[in-house]
């Protein structure tokens, strides 16, 4: 075993995380699932999504056999929803093409929707213990210091390096525990922000913090301004406390997700609130911001209450009149959640 991957296996074994709930059992379903939801999400907020998921849909088959209103409710509230579609549609992959399972081979997993090289890499080598490199955002930052590479790693002449090394340093022996390993200290001490240098296993051999450029690597993304966008979001609510919820279509962001009727502004609310409902006065509520990866979205929320649905409405499948425990059931952007869990009391 090189240098490198026995260092960190020992730093490993006093140090590394072995209480995450998809290691106990560490299943190739539970591996694939935690990886997707640790995509661009932090492992503390993950844990708890996690572990509801798996208490509701616990293995491959039954993620498969549900609706997507199911999967996506149980997702809600962990954001990029394609990643949950995709996984969707790859558990249904499984069934059709494998038998039910995940394959054990690098190229088929590459094939379903949503796994790519990094993410086939974790499932062999935690799930199957095949040899296999990973190479995700907490490796990327580790083995860009360690061999002080320069340049911004989403770019494919650095990516190609990276991987390179990722592959290098992958022992034959103890793959999983490596794996998790060099995760682990990406995640606890390798930290973007201030890495924690003195109790790192690789600090003596570590090109940046040899040189002192833990904070320059690995080199940030060319900036870009983020644009903004602004609407009004329509709460329309009956008597009985229902709110009108529509469907988003399958393109878009919130893509498939139920969501509330829009408008353009604050102006155009009351037209729009009127093609869905006999409505009375406009209620404006607490204007908020939601930040998506490529855009800003200034949201102004309207009230409607007392509205009176009208009978073109009824009986459209991308539309509904949704009481809490029918909005618990479905799967919502979270902004969307958080508006509906926090609206004042309907007044008589």
């Amino acid at each position: 075993m090189k240098p490198f991957a026995r260092e960190l296996l020992r730093w490993y074994d006093h140090h590394g995380r072995k209480d995450l709930p998809w290691q106990h059992p560490r299943d190739a379903y539970r591996v694939w699932l935690s990886e997707i939801m640790l995509q661009q999400t932090q492992v503390v907020t993950v844990i708890g999504y996690f572990q509801r998921f798996v208490d509701r849909l616990p293995t491959l088959a039954s993620l498969a056999s549900a609706d997507e209103d199911t999967v996506l409710a149980l997702w809600s509230g962990l954001g990029y929803y394609r990643r949950a579609r995709f996984l969707h549609r790859a558990a249904q992959l499984c069934v059709e093409r494998h038998g039910g399972e995940l394959p054990r081979d690098l190229d088929a997993l590459m094939a379903l929707p949503g796994i790519g090289r990094s993410t086939a890499g974790a499932i062999l080598a935690q799930a199957y213990g095949l040899r296999f490199p990973i190479l995700d955002g907490n490796v990327k930052r580790v083995l860009a210091r360690y061999h002080g590479i320069v340049g911004f790693p989403g770019e494919s002449a650095i990516e190609k390096q990276l991987w390179k090394h990722a592959d290098e340093h992958t022992p034959p022996e103890r793959t999983a525990d490596y794996t998790q390993a060099i995760m682990d200290l990406g995640a606890t001490v390798c930290v973007r922000g201030k890495p924690l240098c003195p109790l790192c296993p690789q600090a003596a051999t570590c090109v940046a913090h040899r040189d002192g450029l833990t904070a320059v690597l690995p080199t940030a993304k060319p900036g870009k301004k983020v644009p903004t966008r602004a609407l009004a979001m329509l709460l329309l609510r009956d008597r009985s406390g229902r709110v009108l919820l529509e469907k988003r279509g399958p393109q878009g962001v919130w893509s498939g997700l139920w969501s509330l009727p829009e408008a353009a502004d604050a102006e155009a609310a009351p037209q729009v609130a009127a093609g869905f409902a006999t409505v009375g006065d406009a209620n404006p509520l607490p204007a908020f911001t939601h930040v998506f990866s490529h855009y800003r979205l200034d949201v102004s929320p309207i009230l409607f209450d007392h509205a009176a649905p009208l009978a073109a409405v009824a009986g459209r499948d991308d539309r509904r009149w949704c009481d809490r425990d029918d909005i618990a059931s479905l799967g919502l952007p979270a902004p969307v959640r958080t508006l509906l869990d926090h609206l004042p009391e309907i007044t008589p």
